[in-house]
């Protein structure tokens, strides 16, 4: 065994320990001052092992992804593996969602008392309702909102009730909506290493984004589709500052980034993750004028309409302690919410994250410190958003916007079907041995 793997596995027994210490001392806390507010921690789930419709599938996608996932990745031609990691994702997503059946696993996991769909019949004027959306944040005003609605802009609700609107509404559309866009962040992803690496590096990442234990999440929840916008907006950052069109990719980038911070508050630290798109060179400059023009239209639209972003976020952190946010302990969600992290990007992601480091570091080849600096910018925007305590728990899907910029970093990995199997297997264990919700 070579150094390397050694130290591999070593940090991948590392991680796998901070879980088990955070479900231990979680499950010491919870039964003993009940203030975890999960049933078990690190996670938001209940000990339920269950086989369901989406497990035959599960195993068959994993098996084929594991066999001939590197092998596809080297061989396919560029445009037709972007379509097969996409396949491949959603097929993967669909499984894990329906071990748990159609309703519990798709079509009301977004219908649950604290979710976006419930309001939908109080957005019947929409002017009205955004110039009235703060009024509903705080527990004590009138008709408050749901958690999820009050813990977001509207733009989040905004895109169910439009998706109502025309005609696709209730919990088993909203899941497919998610399901579908969410798992087109796989394909916005390589596009980026592509464009910021190399084509070689992206190949070795395409089977790990295809089968990343974050699908348990993606299927479904609506971080799953932040994600995707998300990873859209740095994606087409990519492109600007690298290709030979920078207007409009820059102004497409600069558009989803503005939708990406009126659909959660928290993804304004995705500027993290631009700036290592930005960083390597003063010509990347070149698509700034273009991105800022972009992002500033969503912001002046919602703002024009009567909704100040401002004042929602400042009545959203009292919201969120007057709830569970303000009795979870600080003290362990701080390093606890850093296990959920690894359930999400697995084992391998963890292993490879340390090899980014050593990249970095050593700044061999261009490519790799290039893409080194993206997956450690996300790393840091991750661990910023742990920092401010206003992510306490849950964060298995809150962080799934930066959990997915995470993943690339598994391309420095040897070994990619064992590490493969790694992912799957933990992926497999969590669906059927817990039942996840939010």
């Amino acid at each position: 065994m070579n150094r390397d793997l050694r130290h591999d596995l070593s940090t991948a027994a590392a991680a796998a320990l901070l879980v088990v210490t955070a479900a231990v001392v979680g499950t010491r806390i919870q039964h003993r001052y009940g203030t975890l507010r999960v049933n078990w921690p690190p996670l938001l789930a209940d000990w339920e092992p269950h086989l369901g419709p989406g497990t035959p599938a599960a195993l068959a996608v994993a098996a084929a992804v594991v066999a001939y996932g590197p092998s596809l990745a080297v061989r396919l031609p560029w445009r037709p593996l972007l379509l097969a990691t996409w396949v491949t994702g959603m097929a993967w997503t669909w499984s894990l969602a329906l071990i748990d059946g159609w309703y519990q696993g798709v079509a009301g996991q977004l219908t649950t008392p604290h979710e976006y769909l419930r309001v939908v019949d109080r957005f019947h004027d929409l002017p009205a309702a955004l110039r009235d959306f703060s009024g509903h944040i705080l527990l004590e005003s009138p008709d408050n909102w749901p958690a999820h609605v009050a813990g977001h802009p509207p733009g989040a609700t905004l895109t169910f009730v439009l998706l109502d609107r025309i005609g696709l509404g209730g919990g088993g559309w909203a899941g497919t909506w998610c399901i579908t866009v969410g798992t087109t962040a796989a394909v916005a992803v390589l596009l980026a290493v592509r464009a910021l690496a190399d084509e070689q590096l992206a190949r070795r990442a395409a089977p790990f984004l295809a089968l990343a234990p974050a699908a348990v999440w993606v299927g479904t929840s609506a971080d799953g589709y932040f994600a995707a916008v998300a990873a859209w907006a740095v994606a087409f950052l990519a492109l600007a500052v690298t290709g030979t069109r920078p207007r409009w990719t820059g102004l497409v980038s600069g558009l989803l980034f503005g939708w990406t911070v009126y659909l959660s508050y928290g993804l304004t630290l995705f500027a993290v993750i631009a700036a290592a798109v930005l960083l390597p060179g003063s010509h990347r400059a070149r698509p700034l004028p273009f991105l800022l023009a972009g992002f500033l239209v969503v912001p002046v639209a919602f703002t024009a309409v009567g909704f100040d972003w401002w004042e929602a976020y400042r009545l959203l952190v009292t919201r969120y302690h007057q709830g569970a946010g303000g009795v979870r302990p600080y003290g362990y969600w701080v390093w606890a919410n850093l296990a959920c992290t690894v359930v999400i990007v697995g084992l391998a992601t963890v292993a490879g994250l340390r090899r980014a480091g050593g990249a970095l570091v050593r700044r061999t080849e261009r490519a790799e410190v290039r893409l080194a600096l993206l997956v450690l910018g996300a790393l840091v925007a991750l661990l910023v958003a742990d920092l401010s305590g206003m992510s306490k728990a849950e964060t298995e899907r809150i962080w799934l916007p930066f959990a997915v910029w995470l993943l690339p970093a598994c391309a420095w990995l040897p070994g990619a079907r064992a590490w493969l199997t790694v992912q799957a297997v933990l992926a497999l264990l969590v669906n059927h041995l817990l039942l996840t919700g939010w």
